[in-house]
This record gives structure tokens, sequence and C-alpha cells, in this order.
């Protein structure tokens, strides 16, 4: 392995340390700090696109991931129940947020009240089935998530259609999403490599 590669490792797990994102790392609530973050970065852009879409009086492009209607909970509730009942690790998440970027850039469709939830189970699905040595199945994630796991099965292809099944994450674009979910969740710190 080259120097820069190792480097390239180290500043990796130093900003996953310093984001305190380690399986035994907990915010106050007792959860990973990502999904605080995580959560917070999603309900600020469904919040800022829903205000361009009534500001514009454009109408949101309907899609499979739309809901007839909000569902009752939080996007944070959702992804704390995601949590709770998947068994994810926390690099997961950081590449489903990955696969949501990706998702939104390649079909231009705005991230709302109405597509957010189904678009996270169908991102945290997809990320663990990638990332994980084991995960549940579409079935098991269907029933957390609160939709069909005939539904489940449709997302998740149309999901992977739409990546055009490319879901592999570098570490470089792993870290600068990390630097990303570090900025706004003002959790930023310098981290300096030292010579091996």
């Amino acid at each position: 392995m080259e120097t820069g590669a190792l480097d390239s490792m180290i500043v990796i797990s130093e900003t996953f340390s310093t984001l305190e994102w380690e399986e035994s790392a907990a915010g106050p609530s007792g959860k990973p700090r990502v999904l605080s973050v995580l959560s917070s970065i999603l309900e600020r852009t469904v919040q800022k696109n829903e205000k361009l879409v009534r500001a514009s009086k454009m109408k949101d492009v309907i899609t499979m991931f739309h809901g007839s209607e909000v569902p009752a909970l939080s996007i944070r509730k959702y992804i704390e129940r995601i949590f709770k009942y998947s068994n994810c690790s926390n690099s997961c998440y950081v590449v489903a947020y990955i696969y949501i970027d990706r998702f939104l850039q390649r079909t231009g469709i705005c991230l709302t009240s109405l597509n957010v939830h189904r678009l996270l189970i169908t991102s945290i699905l997809v990320a663990s089935k990638y990332v994980e040595d084991d995960c549940y199945s579409n079935g098991y994630y269907a029933k957390v998530g609160g939709v069909s796991t005939a539904e489940m099965n449709n997302l998740e292809m149309e999901f992977l259609l739409r990546l055009d099944f490319k879901l592999h994450v570098t570490t470089e674009i792993f870290y600068k999403y990390c630097q990303q979910l570090e900025d706004v969740g003002g959790y930023r710190r310098k981290v300096q490599i030292k010579d091996v």
C-alpha cells in the first residue's frame, strides 16, 4: 500500500473518530451523532425545497417514492426507528446519504416531506446490502419502514436503476461526505496527519 493511500485511511479514521461516529460513541440521546446530523440536513433540505416549490408555484414531479400524505413520524424519529431495528453500522448511514445525493442529482427530483421517508428506507436498505456483512431481508426493512414488501422491492429496483447500479463509494468520496456532515453538525476539528 502506498503512503498516500495509508495517509488517506488515517485521515478517514481520524475524521470518523472526530465525528464520534464509531460504533461505541453516542450523543446525548444515546444514539450516534450521525443520525441527528443526517436528519437535520434532510429536514433543512426538505423545508428549503418545499418553500421553493411553493414560491415558484411549480409542481413537484411525482414518483413512486412519493407518498399520498406526509408520514406521522418526523425524519429524525424515522431514522432513529431504522437505527433501532436495522443494526446498521454508522458508516452505512453515510453511504446511504451519498446514495440519496446521487439519486437526487441523477433524477432532478426535489427532496420533500412526501418522498424523504421512502428514499431514506430505500437508501439504507441498499447501503446495508452493499456495506454490511449481514443484513435483513426486504420484508424486514419494509416492516421497519412502514411499507409493504412488494413496495419495498419496487422502490429498491427503481432506486438501483436510477443509480445505474453504481454503488461503489471510494474512500475519498466517503471522506468528503463525512467532512460535509462534520461541517453541518459543527463537529469539525483540524486533523493533522503524522508521518508514518
